[in-house]
């Protein structure tokens, strides 16, 4: 395991966070708790030192769970939480970026977790009702209480987010270090504006759902599919993701890997800060994606893959690669300019 810096921070994370959701069965699905320890010590022994978890994971079973496993070696631990989503169902104060929420959210979650303090926060979902200066202060004053150490944000509009990072900057508090993204071969749609967001203002990216719920895995390319699962939507979006499964699949079987170490692979080899986050409902799948970190995708594997996953970004990304409105653009000299910047804006080299 080798280390990243978190984004516009000195903080160093491992290469491939741990995600905690599937800590605890509460939900009718996920780890015991003896499962969970056996996934959580076979991570650290791996060198990892990021773990992400949430104030609604497994009704804050996960948390529990976290807390308990890092507590002979807190500060090792880089602990990363959330708020936003609801805590008591009916009572509208008990859920939202609020600040009452903020605040009572966060005191849960330290008794949770056992400690004094977190080491990242996430907003866990924009709930459009709260002013994007209300969030940035709260938050600003957690980390100067020193209950907080860095701020991240979840689920948010690419807009959003550079407006919060950019008050920030202004007002001189602290600014979003991270960004938590639903991010895999199978949906790409981050690449329009979040991606290249991330990258303009230094932001690491944690992508969720990297397996897409299992589709990249190959289990639903195999003869005798599983008759249930997200993986079942309807017929054109089924056969879009099989095939790109598929040719996952074919990549592996040339590498003499897994279908999921190559899907992690690719993720890990997107530019920018990815720390993508590993979750497992067992010790063997936990040890199939750290298995990952051993593969590296050719440029002719990672180009295989993008013809087949690729997305169509829509305005005004298409639009703005036309022929005839670069010509206007740049006046027939946009092939003679060489720009640095390209592999970090999103357009392609």
């Amino acid at each position: 395991m080798r280390y990243k810096l978190l984004g516009r921070s000195g903080l160093r994370v491992s290469e491939l966070a741990l995600g905690a959701m599937s800590f605890g069965e509460e939900w009718g699905w996920g780890a015991s708790k003896q499962r969970s320890r056996e996934m959580f010590d076979a991570y650290a022994e791996a060198g990892g030192n990021f773990i992400d978890t949430a104030n609604r994971y497994t009704e804050g079973t996960s948390e529990k769970y976290v807390g308990e496993f890092i507590k002979s070696d807190r500060d090792h631990f880089v602990v990363a939480t959330k708020y936003t989503l609801f805590t008591r169902q009916g009572d509208p104060n008990f859920s939202g970026n609020h600040r009452k929420n903020m605040v009572q959210a966060l005191e849960a979650s330290l008794e949770r977790l056992g400690t004094d303090y977190i080491d990242l926060y996430w907003v866990h979902a924009w709930d459009y009702t709260t002013p994007v200066d209300e969030v940035m202060r709260g938050l600003d004053d957690l980390v100067r209480q020193g209950r907080v150490l860095y701020v991240g944000v979840s689920d948010t509009p690419a807009w959003i987010v550079s407006h919060a990072n950019t008050l920030a900057d202004l007002r001189g508090w602290s600014r979003f270090v991270a960004l938590q993204i639903r991010y895999s071969l199978i949906d790409r749609t981050a690449e329009a504006d979040l991606l290249p967001m991330a990258r303009a203002f230094d932001l690491a990216v944690t992508p969720w759902s990297i397996l897409a719920a299992g589709v990249l895995s190959g289990k639903y390319n195999l003869p005798a599919p599983p008759k249930e699962g997200r993986a079942k939507e309807g017929a054109a979006k089924v056969e879009r993701n099989l095939a790109i499964a598929g040719e996952v699949v074919a990549v592996a079987d040339e590498l003499g890997c897994s279908p999921s170490q190559i899907a992690i692979s690719w993720i890990r080899q997107q530019p920018g800060v990815i720390v993508p986050l590993i979750g497992a409902s067992d010790l063997s799948q936990l040890k199939d994606n750290l298995g990952a970190l051993n593969v590296t995708l050719s440029d002719g594997h990672l180009k295989r893959l993008d013809e087949a996953s690729r997305v169509d970004l829509g305005f005004p990304h298409n639009f703005l690669r036309e022929e005839n409105v670069r010509e206007l653009v740049y006046g027939g000299t946009h092939g003679s300019i060489h720009n640095h910047r390209l592999r970090w804006s999103g357009e392609p080299l």
